[in-house]
């Protein structure tokens, strides 16, 4: 969970998930949908699947119990050498290094290291300088406060060096380099990308679908989502019906705009808008389709921007539609 995600944001889901899997057991046994509900909001629902995955192999393989050697961890699904070395080094004091962005930028700063932090030749030299530093024993307490150093003291602006306990052995702080010494991040050149959601209608029930393999959101429910070319006018409607009729084989009448959400993933800044509609006709295409009330939503795992809307439709309901209320 601590994958590219604060501490602070990670502790409610953690104590939550804990509460729900206490062992490796009970997560390897679990139904995919009750891990991503719980990891709903975290973002990068790739790492849950993996951890689900994990579980399932360390049952399967080594009777259901955590590998302690480096090869057999890094060969889990969704561990690579900083997760490894940071489980190994933590949970059973193995003599492993780590290296994330906080100790990226302090090891860079310990050695004088100029150059591309991000580039092959730059990950080889501080990988090496974190192995170098390693005590002989309590490993995985230094590695936490490097990580700790990185982050309250060596920071990326005006690092706190007076408060550093290496300070006299930092050749960056000695030569001033600090706002040099790690080289900067090439800026991320943003693509702008437009796309749309369809919340489809049929008797007072809505529409989701599941994100197959290789999508975006794999294995989340969602609203039918696809790219989109036009932004208003009859344009716009019809690639919005003719986008739900290629993606679930349903025909539909577009009815009103309901909200618009920006935001980013990876390097596209999205402009999502989202429209209401009510399915005609058409016969369902192959894939997991479940007609939903909206007051049923909270059910299901929706990626962060599906979670909005489906909050705009349970209020929208609320206020418009009570008289759809018939079953199928």
């Amino acid at each position: 969970m601590l994958q590219q995600t604060q501490v602070v944001t990670v502790i409610p889901y953690y104590e939550r998930f804990i509460a729900e899997f206490p062992t490796l057991g009970a997560l390897a046994s679990a139904h995919e949908d009750q891990v991503l509900a719980l990891w709903e909001g975290l973002g990068y629902y790739r790492r849950a699947r993996q951890l689900h995955q994990a579980a399932r192999v360390i049952v399967d393989r080594h009777e259901g119990v955590f590998p302690r050697d480096a090869e057999s961890v890094k060969a889990l699904p969704g561990i690579g050498r900083y997760t490894a070395g940071a489980i190994l080094s933590i949970a059973f004091d193995a003599r492993e290094p780590i290296l994330e962005a906080n100790t990226i930028r302090l090891f860079s700063r310990l050695i004088g290291y100029r150059e591309d932090t991000t580039s092959t030749a730059g990950q080889r030299v501080l990988w090496a300088a974190a192995a170098d530093f390693l005590p002989r024993k309590s490993v995985g307490q230094f590695n936490q406060a490097v990580m700790e150093l990185g982050s309250e003291v060596c920071t990326p602006r005006e690092p706190c060096c007076d408060e550093c306990p290496v300070a006299i052995l930092c050749p960056t702080r000695a030569e001033g380099l600090q706002d040099v010494i790690p080289a900067p991040k090439k800026k991320t050149n943003y693509e702008d990308a437009f796309e749309a959601y369809v919340v489809v209608w049929r008797k007072g029930k809505v529409l989701l679908r599941r994100c197959e393999p290789g999508e975006r959101w794999s294995g989340l429910w969602d609203f039918p989502r696809f790219p989109i070319v036009a932004t208003r006018g009859a344009k716009l409607h019809h690639e919005l019906a003719e986008g739900v009729r290629q993606l679930t084989g349903y025909d539909v009448a577009i009815g009103d705009h309901i909200t618009t959400i920006k935001h980013g993933v990876t390097r596209f800044r999205i402009t999502l808008t989202c429209y209401e509609a009510e399915q005609l006709s058409g016969r369902k295409k192959p894939g997991e389709f479940v007609w939903v009330r909206p007051n049923q939503l909270d059910a299901y795992a929706l990626s962060v921007t599906g979670r909005q809307v489906a909050q705009v439709v349970t209020h929208r309901s609320l206020r418009e539609r009570p008289a759809n209320s018939s079953v199928d």
